[in-house]
């Protein structure tokens, strides 16, 4: 790792450094091969940060690590008759921070960093296949995509990778301006404005706000495409020398898709227009929002130098991860496996996509987090539009679905004319997995979501078994 020396981490994290009575030769000089929190992870040459988490705390990996070939150590101990360097700091979750800001200065890689409230992961991917068709790319694993899976993506970063695709969440205000100055992204994409954590950003316009602050570090050479179809982000002003250039389905923006042909559970075909150039593309997963992920793969592929073939094989070539839109085909059931999180906007595109499936529709919806004060009206809008969809069965499962039970079964009175949907409400997960096999049939196709902290990924696997 290009200038990672024990005492040029130690200058960047504001740390003393402790070295042994006894050096060993080059021992100031060498570079680490790896930094990780997780002690089970470390390489000989590695360093590891000792953090304090909920569950363990890692100094009482120390050890453990110094016996596998740790080159260092980073934590908020003092050790006496260290073996090895070690790096005394105040907050080891802050010199991960700090340790991961001074890497990436290092490096001459180009990073296109992915936000928004719905759609991040998806995108990320999409941008990430078309991308990997002419570069060695490192994308975001998993969730790693906060203030402490950000810097161990961007620590994870080798000289092989010529691209980093950074996937960047947030919660609150200040998060983005931190994880910006670590990224410092040359390719900035905002997928959408939406209705997630209003808790904490208060309105659409507060999280726009907080989005923004993914300029706040950027390169100033650098491109941001935006959602132009949302209605905040068709609006958005120039930032700094970055106009944003736009991209949706609508042909006022400079990149969008024409002749969309909706090819069920099957993904789309549709015609995308870019940089004066026109051409078909297949896009193997399921919903009109994938389209929208194509369009921002194929603007960020235009400016990166690829051509019309290489883009289509990438936007071709995507594969859906688990948790989100996942569609599974199993024995008895077709599932789509969406759990990983949930929004109110993310909730209708996933009964939209639902909604394309042949014979029985069931989506099993949980809990959506971090609402704010309009959480049980939310709640209650996402029942009604299941309802509204034509869903032959919902499930509600949690304290907050509670309301989204109630307004589907006001919703279902309404329209009882058209089609009576089968409810069933579940306090408890626990309560809902009980109950399930009784409720489902074979040949149902499925929708499991809800916002992460529900652990509808044992209702996943539970059906999967």
């Amino acid at each position: 790792m290009k200038n990672m020396t024990m005492a040029n981490m130690a200058k960047a994290c504001g740390g003393v450094l402790h070295e042994p009575e006894e050096k060993t030769a080059g021992m100031d000089v060498k570079e680490a091969v790896c930094v990780v929190i997780d002690s089970r992870k470390i390489e000989p040459g590695g360093v590891f940060i000792a953090t304090k988490g909920e569950r363990a705390d890692g100094h009482t990996f120390i050890p453990d690590v110094i016996e596998k070939g740790a080159m260092g150590i980073i934590c908020e101990r003092e050790f006496h008759n260290c073996p090895v360097p070690y790096i005394l700091v105040e907050d080891s979750f802050k010199a991960l921070k700090a340790v991961a800001e001074f890497y990436r200065k290092q490096l001459s890689i180009k990073v296109v960093g992915i936000t928004g409230s719905v759609g991040k992961t998806s995108t990320k991917e999409f941008i990430a296949s078309v991308l990997e068709v002419k570069y060695k790319v490192l994308k975001t694993a998993g969730n790693f995509n906060n203030e402490i899976g950000l810097p161990l993506t961007v620590l994870s970063i080798r000289e092989k990778h010529e691209i980093a695709v950074l996937e960047m969440g947030i919660s609150d205000f200040g998060e983005m301006h931190r994880l910006s100055r670590i990224a410092r992204p040359d390719v900035c994409v905002i997928t959408n404005i939406g209705q997630c954590h209003l808790e904490n950003l208060g309105t659409r316009e507060g999280i726009l706000k907080a989005k923004s602050e993914i300029f706040d570090f950027m390169n100033p050479e650098g491109y941001v495409f935006v959602n132009g179809d949302d209605d905040l982000l068709g609006k958005l002003d120039k930032k700094g020398n970055h106009k944003p250039i736009c991209f949706g389905c609508n042909p006022s923006n400079e990149i969008y898709a024409s002749d969309v042909m909706n090819k069920g559970l099957f993904g789309s075909r549709a015609v995308l227009h870019a940089d004066l150039s026109v051409f078909p593309v297949e896009i193997p997963l399921p919903g009109t929002h994938m389209v929208l992920n194509a369009l921002a793969a194929a603007g960020v592929g235009i400016k990166f130098g690829l051509t019309v073939q290489e883009i289509k094989q990438g936007i071709a070539s995507v594969k859906s991860v688990s948790g989100r839109s996942n569609v599974l085909s199993l024995p008895d059931y077709t599932l789509i496996d969406d759990c990983y999180n949930a929004n109110p906007a993310s909730m209708r595109a996933a009964i939209d996509l639902l909604s394309m499936a042949l014979g029985r529709k069931a989506a099993i919806l949980g809990d959506m987090f971090e609402l704010g004060e309009r959480e049980e009206q939310l709640h209650g809008e996402v029942g009604a539009y299941a309802v509204e969809s034509g869903m032959d069965i919902l499930v509600c499962t949690g304290k907050l679905s509670k309301k989204m039970y109630e307004q589907a079964i006001k919703t279902n009175e309404t329209i009882w004319g058209k089609r009576k949907t089968q409810l069933y409400y579940f306090e408890t997960r626990e309560q809902m997995m009980e109950e399930i096999p009784h409720i489902l049939k074979k040949g149902d196709t499925i929708l499991i979501k809800a916002s992460h902290g529900m652990q509808f990924e044992k209702v996943v696997a539970q059906l999967k078994g």
